[in-house]
């Protein structure tokens, strides 16, 4: 570059910094409502020119909540009346299943029968065989899918379905399910089924899919069954098979009347993502009692269904009285919820939280161990398991309610991506949910363990705490 043009270069350049900054703060002040996330979005694009304006760009500006209020409106809402109480022993919780109605604006439904599934092991063929005997509808949703063997037999199903005559959907993450290259995505649409990656786009000014993603795993067949959970389609997931990494999880069928909420969460998305309204007796039957649980489902993501799972979490663990169970492959709740953790630790309430000794994310791992000081000085107890490593999400609070589904605790599942649970009261259920999360209460750490650590590994925790709102 001749030296008479440098001076011009560097003076647009700063001008470019100037400009692209400033129109990052206005519309940080403007939209983002989290003090930190916007101070650290306003700092990144001021201290690093041009490069930060750019990430705040492709990762900070939420481009879904438009489509999504309107997506939202595809489907019926249901009018949302005055619920029965909780069952007897569920007293003391009334005013969770008042928030849980107020939140969600979905009734409480009786008459559900839920079944707890370990791994791919049991769940495959359960979901395989419900799509065979599919008669006139299959939705599926899944963040990862792949065409493996575990994924071939599924895409084997529903390309089945579909050439006798059932109509089939099938949402794949437009990044869990392969950002590059989906191979599933391929065969299926080679086979005639309807499929679509959610928040797929290889334009880099539609790319919001990189930050907000769906990781609902949502399976319906005639409206009729349901199953949801943790569980992603890959080998990884069959335990028999022997996979180089295997990944335990926990899954649910769900029979009875609430599987038609788990039916209009898929439809709302479905909706967002093609414009096609699924309505009709095929996808939304009428359901009769199959069992006696009380369930109601939950979502939430970055569109107006904006934390309302972590709502619900905070008022779950707010009403509390005895006993606090968490499982989760990742624990990285924001603040909020780490005081009330900690506060119900000080009122009594017995609160364990049980994580993988290691995860299949490092990063994470280390970022937790920096975490969770305040919870093991305020009383509560953090345990840890042996490998494999098990990605299920699972909360019992006074052994008469349990929340399951999809949902990690993490900022990410809390407040970007789009996720799917549901609440059950007192069943047997319940118990299985507790058991299994006490079963896995291998390792104690105090805060002995953490401060025993290495400086070097205690460094390396606080620089990965740092990045928490991005992990």
């Amino acid at each position: 570059m001749p030296a008479v043009l440098a001076p011009y270069v560097a003076i647009t350049l700063s001008i470019m910094h100037f400009v692209l900054a400033a129109g990052v703060t206005l519309h940080v002040l403007a939209h983002n409502r989290n003090p930190g996330s916007a101070v650290s979005w306003i700092g990144l694009a001021w201290l690093s020119p041009v490069v930060g304006s750019v990430l705040y760009l492709f990762l900070g500006i939420n481009r879904v909540q438009r489509r999504a209020r309107s997506a939202g409106a595809a489907v019926p809402d249901e009018t949302v009346v005055a619920s029965s109480p909780p069952p007897a022993g569920c007293a003391h919780l009334a005013g969770l299943e008042l928030a849980a109605r107020r939140i969600s604006r979905r009734n409480i439904q009786p008459g559900n029968a839920i079944v707890m599934l370990a791994n791919g092991d049991v769940a495959y063929p359960q979901m395989i065989a419900a799509i065979e005997g599919a008669a006139v509808s299959v939705a599926l949703s899944s963040y990862i899918f792949r065409a493996d063997k575990a994924g071939r037999e599924f895409i084997a199903a529903l390309s089945a379905a579909r050439q006798r005559g059932v109509e089939v959907r099938v949402l794949i993450d437009g990044y869990g399910g392969g950002y590059l290259v989906s191979a599933t995505y391929r065969k299926l649409r080679h086979a005639g089924v309807a499929v679509a990656r959610f928040m797929h786009s290889a334009l880099p000014w539609r790319m919001p899919f990189l930050n907000l993603r769906s990781h609902r795993k949502i399976l319906s067949v005639d409206g009729r069954i349901a199953f949801t959970g943790g569980l992603n389609i890959g080998d990884e997931n069959v335990i028999a098979g022997n996979p180089h990494h295997p990944v335990l999880d926990t899954h649910f069928r769900v029979d009875g009347p609430v599987v038609a909420q788990l039916c209009e969460a898929f439809a709302a998305q479905w909706h967002f993502t093609t414009g096609e309204t699924l309505a009709g007796p095929a996808w939304f039957p009428s359901l009769s009692a199959a069992g006696d649980s009380l369930a109601r489902v939950i979502t939430s993501g970055p569109d107006q269904d904006l934390e309302k799972i972590e709502l619900l979490v905070l008022e779950a663990i707010g009403c509390a009285r005895s006993s606090i169970q968490i499982m989760t492959p990742y624990f990285l709740p924001d603040d909020r919820i780490i005081t009330a953790l900690a506060l119900a630790a000080m009122r009594n309430v017995v609160v364990d939280i049980v994580l993988p000794a290691n995860s299949n994310h490092p990063t994470v791992d280390w970022a937790m161990r920096a975490h969770i000081g305040p919870l093991l000085a305020a009383g509560c107890r953090v345990w840890t398991h042996a490998p494999p490593f098990d990605h299920s999400k699972l909360l019992a609070v006074d052994n008469v309610w349990c929340f399951v589904g999809s949902t990690n605790w993490d900022m990410r599942s809390f407040r970007l991506n789009f996720e799917v649970n549901v609440e059950v009261y007192q069943s047997a259920l319940v118990e299985q949910v507790s058991a299994k999360i006490v079963a896995n209460q291998t390792t104690r750490l105090t805060a002995t363990d953490l401060e025993e650590r290495s400086l070097a590994s205690r460094l390396r925790n606080n620089a990965a705490h740092l990045m928490l709102p991005y992990l």
